[in-house]
């Protein structure tokens, strides 16, 4: 017998694994076709909440370019000239310490609203969700409710079919390219956008920005829908780490509607033959946006948006038993038995206290540094093609670029001078006029009267700029280094 070969005892206790052919081997796909969602429509009390948000959402989005803050648009992203607009106040590039402390802001936002009340921002304001619901209110007023819209999927092309089909889509056009044209709005004056539309002048940037939304608004909401909250948006993937069993999430009761059977109201026997209170209508997997069924529990599919309880409380009506079979509860909560209040008072648990605190601290600080925000920003450049020298008197001289962004509305007039050390003066641009959401650029030099410094080397000085429309007000003030000359 060879040394490699495994003794007889061994070979017959050794566990044996069939190997069986791959799928792809067998000749059947990996992957399996995404079937076609047809929500139901449904009406109630969240239904309801989720129309008004989608209202008021959009009544801002829409209607924002347009209004006004003096003599511009109140709200602009004026990429172009770097600039932002938002009411009275101007940002710059200069500014991005507010644009960072505003995303870090968002962010734990983000993480706080999620430990609290789960998915509900995805279920009733997140644009993915409005949109498909302004596109199926469109599909629905041109195809019909679900099963009219299934079976005209499924008929053969008909006159009739195509006029409805052409309807349908000329309305999500429309729509979109209203979208569209609304969202570069925030970028490009929308009363200056409007014009060049109407002349047919928009530029090539702005009709490639007005015709991409459109076809990105166009391409969610109408044909990805519950394809961009299931595998694209990151969202659902990773609300997993962020919830706990504490979150608001969307539930069903099992130990209530558990088994399942058909009843009515008269049906005394179901109580007797111990079935639960769900009928097995299967109207919560109709209604649901996504296509699943909530009865299999928490999935990364659900958006919250609550509909499913709308329809089965509609279902428990008719069959005369209380509301809340599918419910907004919490996990602890549904597997405890515990109160609405006995729910809320768990809301106060460290995860969230931790994302509160930090919110409040963000937040506190993001107001002080918009308070403590100059309207005059003043940058110091020193000239690197002149050093430091000594002129025919023997003063000293130093030679800047002196930059000045006024970020308020209104032109500032200002008085500049110097200080530091004794005798400095500035020279160049004693006076100078700063007009609203302007740079002005300029030379100055400083000089200081010979034998105040004797040591050669860097002295720290102030340039400063004082408002002459408001004397009493402290002085605007940069630092910049005064060098000595051997």
């Amino acid at each position: 017998m060879s040394s490699a070969e495994p003794p007889a005892a061994d070979r017959a206790a050794r566990r044996v694994i069939p190997i069986q052919a791959s799928a792809a081997a067998a000749g059947s796909s990996l992957y399996v076709a995404e079937k076609k969602v047809y929500p139901r429509s449904v009406s109630g009390r969240f239904a309801n909440w989720r129309w008004a948000l989608v209202a008021l959402t959009q009544l801002f989005f829409y209607g924002m370019p347009w209004v006004q803050w003096g003599d511009r648009q109140a709200l602009l992203f004026d990429l172009v000239g770097g600039r932002f607009y938002i009411g009275s106040l101007v940002f710059y590039p200069q500014d991005l310490i507010y644009l960072a402390t505003l995303l870090v802001f968002s962010a734990l936002l983000l993480f706080f609203f999620t430990a609290v009340a789960g998915r509900l921002w995805c279920g009733y304001a997140c644009p993915q969700t409005v949109y498909t619901e302004l596109f199926l209110w469109i599909e629905r007023h041109t195809e019909g409710d679900r099963q009219a819209r299934m079976r005209l999927d499924a008929s053969p092309w008909t006159p009739e079919k195509l006029a409805r089909k052409a309807a349908k889509h000329t309305g999500w056009v429309l729509l979109a390219l209203f979208t569209g044209f609304s969202f570069v709005g925030y970028f490009s004056p929308i009363r200056e956008l409007s014009q060049a539309l109407m002349a047919f002048a928009l530029s090539p940037w702005e009709l490639f920005w007005v015709l991409f939304y459109a076809g990105a608004t166009y391409g969610n909401a109408g044909w990805l829908r519950e394809q961009m909250c299931k595998y694209i948006c990151p969202y659902a993937r990773f609300q997993s780490a962020l919830i706990d069993a504490d979150s608001l999430i969307i539930t069903y009761d099992a130990r209530r509607g558990e088994p399942r059977g058909a009843r009515s109201r008269k049906s005394a026997e179901v109580l007797a033959e111990g079935r639960g209170d769900c009928v097995d209508c299967t109207l919560c997997v109709q209604v649901c946006p996504t296509g699943i069924d909530i009865r299999k529990g928490l999935q990364n599919e659900c958006i919250g948006c609550a509909a499913c309880i709308d329809v089965c409380d509609q279902v428990m009506d008719k069959v005369g038993a209380p509301h809340g079979l599918i419910r907004y509860a919490t996990e602890n909560g549904v597997a405890q038995g515990l109160t609405r209040a006995q729910m809320w008072r768990r809301t106060l648990r460290p995860r969230v206290l931790i994302y509160g605190g930090a919110l409040a601290v963000l937040g506190a600080l993001m107001v002080w540094q918009l308070s403590q925000r100059s309207v005059l920003l003043i940058d110091v450049i020193k000239d690197r093609g002149v050093m430091a020298r000594q002129v025919d008197d023997g003063q000293v001289e130093n030679v800047y670029r002196l930059q000045l962004l006024n970020r308020s509305e209104h032109t500032l007039h200002l008085a500049l001078e110097a200080a530091g050390l004794p005798g400095l003066r500035l020279l160049g641009g004693e006076r100078v006029d700063v007009a609203p959401a302007a740079i002005v650029s300029l030379p100055v030099q400083l000089r200081l009267p010979p034998g105040v410094v004797n040591e050669s080397g860097a002295r720290r000085v102030q340039l400063l700029a004082r408002d002459l429309d408001h004397p009493e007000a402290p002085a605007f003030q940069a630092e910049a280094s005064f060098f000595v000359p051997r």
